[in-house]
Formats: structure tokens, C-alpha cells, sequence
């Protein structure tokens, strides 16, 4: 008897992709199984596999990768500073290599000839998904369906849907609904009102941060703890690298922190308008920063700030996996033993103070930078230092 060929689909329980699942078993002749990376999302498991299985899938595989997302994924990109076009932080993106990475090791363990993904032909993910499958798995097949099937709107997804008996939410029968990706990292919110980039952001798509008007009326104080150059704890208790993200995103949420309303300039020449919530994410941004001043010289920092740019581009545009990011990654990382201690934070209503910066490092000299008379600073070699640059204004 002929082996029925398999198919590993990145899939989420919801309309899109049951309508995938459901197309990938009209189309192939293969055994769809249903793959759903857990990276800190809002989601239903037990509605996952109850829409899967009302499908006819038989392997539903629900991967918990929050702990593998936050310390090998998200901390390394901390560690970069990455802010895409200066203020993206690249929530959206750095989730995509995992979970293509782990979809690959699914498909072969159970000998999957391809994998499939619900990304449109006019997004970023699309890209992201695809170079990490081809890194992995560069054999097996890749099967986008929103760049092949007759489906041409969402009219003939929703007919499809009903066709097949696949359940559909009130708000998706009509105009399309705003595209949400979301992670433990941080929540996009795009579409609708907000293609207009005339039209403010309504409140109500926020979903994890309160706005600073509301926000409490004392601030908050939280203290991150730093071992080489990532964060171990919270207020001097040790946690786990998702213990830690899922504190600060609450902190930070409730406080009107991490707001930030983009147009961005997509890989493939598209230009989209975002709003996006990185509450956690920027809080660790702004105490890495503050660590590291007073733990690393000023050519590691300088040079850091130099790579950026280029490093955050390469993670925008799906090269996570690529030997120009693997090699800036170790220049990222050169010094980033020395980066211990702890940052002290005051939270409140959008705003985010650094309180104050602890370390035993001696990065940091009092003796120099003190007002006070000592012999630590020979200010007698300053003329000479102005003068020597002097020449290389002409």
C-alpha cells in the first residue's frame, strides 16, 4: 500500500487558515498536519484542536517555544539595540525564524515532503517564513497558497468557508477585519481605518497597553537584573527569560507604555501603516542601553550603534539565519560578559525614567568625572587632544 505524502501546516484555529487546511486537502493528495507554535500569543488551544480535528486532521502539534523565543530570539536582538527605520522593534519579525525553524524539524520527524503557511502575497512574513524553511529544509516544498489558489477576496473566502462548513466569526462576515499578529514580544495591529495614514488610531484596537491618560496616577518602579548582557530577574528574584517578558508587559501595559504608530517600508516595496504595542520589549530596550553605559567602553558602544541599522534590516527582512547576521550578532556580543548589574526603573503614564544604574564594573569612573580637584584626569592633555583634531578640519 502506497504512504499518503504529508504536508506540515503553520496553523493558527482561526478562519484563514482552516480555509488553507481545507484547500490543501482538496488540492494535494496528502495527509495536512497542523502545526501550531506557541510563542506567548493570545490563543484557544482547545479551539485549535477542535477546528482541526472538525477538519479531519489527525497530528495537531501545539509547541510550546516561549522560553526558546524570548532567550535565543528576542535577548540576542535586545542585545543589538535593533530598531527598524528607528522605531520598529521588530516584534513581527523575530518570531518568524522560529517558528519556521521548528516547523521544519516537525516536518521531518514525521517525513513531510512540504510545509505551508497562511502569510498574503503582499507581506513581509511571506518572505521571513520562506528563508527559514529554506535554511532548514531546503528540500522540501514550500507551498504558499495566497500566491496560487482562485481565491481572489474576502467574499470568496467566506463562500469557500461556507461551502465546506468551516465556522465563521460575526466580525469576518463583512469588511475584512484588522490583521493582528501577536506574540509574547508584542502586538501589530493593521488595516482597515488604519490604511489611511490621515486617520488617528482608534482606542479601542489597543490590546495590551492602557493609554497613558488612563494610566495610574503613581508611577511604578521596576528593577531588571542583568548577567551578561541579558536580563536574569525581576526586583533581584531570578526568573525565567518568558517569566521576565510577561512581568514587564503587564507593568509596562497597564502604565500606557510601548505605543508606537509607524509607516513602514515592507521588504517587497510596499509601504504599510502600523500601530504597534511593544510594552516588555521596550522596557528592555531602554535598560539594556542603560547597563551597558556604564559597563562598555565607548568604541564597543559607538560600533554597536554603527551595525544597527544594517543588523535591524536583516531582521525586518527575514536574514536572521544569514552569515551577514550571524556575523554582526558576534560583534553585538564581543563584550557582552561584562555587561552586569542591575537598571532601576520609574513607569508612568507612557513614559519610561531611568532611576538609577548598579554595577561592579569600573567602566564607570566617579574619580574621573567628579567635579571635585584630584590627579585621576590629566586636563593638560587637553589642549594638546583639541589641536590634534583641529587639523582634521581642513
Amino acid at each position: 500500500m502506497k504512504r499518503q505524502k504529508k504536508i506540515v501546516l503553520a496553523y493558527s484555529g482561526g478562519l484563514d487558515t482552516s480555509i488553507i487546511l481545507k484547500w490543501l486537502q482538496e488540492n494535494y493528495d496528502a495527509e495536512v498536519i497542523a502545526y501550531t507554535a506557541d510563542v506567548g500569543q493570545e490563543m484557544d488551544r482547545k479551539k485549535i484542536i477542535k477546528n482541526a480535528k472538525k477538519l479531519g486532521v489527525k497530528k495537531i502539534i501545539i509547541q510550546d517555544l516561549k522560553n526558546i523565543f524570548v532567550k535565543d530570539y528576542v535577548y540576542p536582538m535586545i542585545r543589538g539595540h535593533a530598531l527598524y527605520e528607528g522605531i520598529y522593534l521588530l516584534g513581527t519579525s523575530i518570531a518568524r525564524p522560529l517558528i519556521a525553524k521548528d516547523q521544519i524539524r516537525v516536518a521531518k520527524k514525521f517525513n513531510a515532503y512540504a510545509v505551508s503557511h497562511g502569510s498574503t502575497g503582499k507581506g513581509n512574513d511571506q518572505v521571513r517564513f520562506e528563508l527559514g524553511y529554506h535554511y532548514f529544509g531546503p528540500k522540501i516544498k514550500i507551498i504558499a497558497p495566497w500566491r496560487i489558489w482562485k481565491l481572489k477576496s474576502r467574499t470568496d473566502l467566506i463562500n469557500y468557508a461556507k461551502k465546506h462548513g468551516i465556522p465563521i466569526p460575526k466580525d469576518k462576515k463583512g469588511a475584512p477585519p484588522f490583521s493582528v499578529d501577536d506574540n509574547l514580544f508584542h502586538t501589530s495591529t493593521e488595516g482597515k481605518v488604519l490604511e489611511n495614514p490621515r486617520n488617528s488610531a482608534p482606542e479601542f484596537i489597543f490590546q495590551r497597553t492602557t493609554s497613558p491618560e488612563k494610566a495610574p496616577n503613581k508611577a511604578s518602579f521596576i528593577t531588571i537584573n542583568y548577567k551578561n548582557g541579558d536580563p536574569v530577574g525581576l526586583n533581584g528574584k531570578k526568573l525565567s527569560p518568558a517569566k521576565v517578558l510577561s512581568k514587564l508587559n503587564q507593568l509596562a501595559g497597564k502604565n500606557g507604555i510601548g505605543r508606537v504608530d509607524l509607516v513602514e517600508n515592507r521588504f517587497i516595496g510596499i509601504k504599510s501603516r502600523g500601530v504597534y504595542e511593544t510594552p516588555g520589549g521596550t522596557l528592555l530596550l531602554v535598560a539594556h542601553r542603560a547597563i551597558e553605559s556604564v559597563t562598555l567602553d565607548k568604541d564597543t558602544m559607538h560600533k554597536k550603534d554603527e551595525v544597527m541599522p544594517r543588523y535591524a534590516e536583516l531582521v525586518y527582512n527575514g536574514y536572521w539565519y544569514s552569515k551577514e547576521r550571524f556575523k554582526l550578532q558576534k560583534l553585538v556580543d564581543l563584550k557582552k560578559n561584562k555587561v552586569n548589574g542591575s537598571v532601576k526603573l520609574k513607569l508612568y503614564k507612557g513614559n519610561v525614567t531611568i532611576q538609577s544604574r548598579q554595577t561592579s564594573s569600573n567602566a564607570y569612573s566617579m574619580k574621573k568625572v567628579s567635579f571635585e580637584e584630584n590627579n585621576t584626569f590629566n586636563k593638560s592633555n587637553v589642549e594638546r587632544f583639541i589641536n590634534f583634531h583641529k587639523k582634521k578640519l581642513r
